[in-house]
């Protein structure tokens, strides 16, 4: 029975997948309340893209499944932080922008990173230890980081006050994290240790890192079909 749930919440989440695909993107909507609501609009833009970043939070789902406790999971959590603060503020303020595909790309890696981290990947395929986790987490956030700058980019944000609406979509990023991770680090640590976790562990790493692959591969088709669509033969743009 068990085998049973666990591959019928396998095949739900593949059917969902291609869905949620089309969920973590920029709307015209969102451009329209930035003119209107000021920073504050910023704050909630930031939160709310968060809340749907599938990507960044099946990461976060992925880190939270490895630590013992609240101590932990705090840490960890504030270390990705720090690391996707630093370059989403940094490289929206100083304009360094890279392909939205490509980033997207490395991202759904480190999810599959993950899954295959916490189901002992390291030790199984390679007999070793696997990286430094709490290194690897900052490192993933830098990516991830990253990836939030090239979505606030995409705005038009004019020059005024223009590092603190980078840092107030920061702020929100920050809140949207907080609220999307309350009930999952709710869930995880009162299932922890009672019956079924373990299959319940062993196919949410799965799913992680079938998902990272199904991310990947989408991000990667998009980008290519993207530019070749966008620069036809001898580089010109239709």
């Amino acid at each position: 029975m068990k085998l049973l749930q666990i591959k019928r919440l396998t095949f739900f989440l593949l059917v969902l997948i291609p869905f949620v695909l089309q969920a973590h993107g920029v709307r015209s909507s969102d451009q329209q309340l930035l003119y209107e609501g000021g920073l504050m609009a910023y704050i909630y833009v930031g939160a709310i893209h968060m809340i749907t970043g599938y990507d960044h939070l099946l990461f976060l789902i992925g880190v939270i499944f490895y630590m013992s406790g609240f101590k932990d999971i705090f840490r960890f959590i504030t270390v990705f932080t720090l690391g996707h603060s630093i370059t989403l503020i940094g490289a929206t303020f100083m304009d360094i922008s890279v392909n939205e595909h490509l980033i997207d790309a490395v991202i759904a890696l480190s999810v599959l990173y993950k899954g295959f981290e916490n189901l002992d990947g390291f030790k199984r395929l390679f007999k070793s230890k696997s990286p430094n986790l709490l290194l690897m987490v900052f490192f993933f956030g830098l990516i991830h980081g990253l990836g939030l700058s090239t979505r606030l980019q995409s705005f038009e944000l004019g020059a005024e006050q223009f590092l603190m609406k980078i840092v107030c979509f920061n702020i929100g990023v920050e809140l949207g994290q907080i609220i999307a991770l309350i009930p999952i680090v709710f869930i995880i640590s009162k299932w922890k240790g009672k019956k079924g976790y373990d299959y319940f562990y062993q196919a949410a790493n799965w799913i992680l890192i079938l998902a990272g692959i199904a991310l990947f591969i989408f991000q990667m088709y998009s980008y290519f079909y993207g530019f070749h669509h966008h620069h036809g033969p001898g580089g010109h743009t239709h």
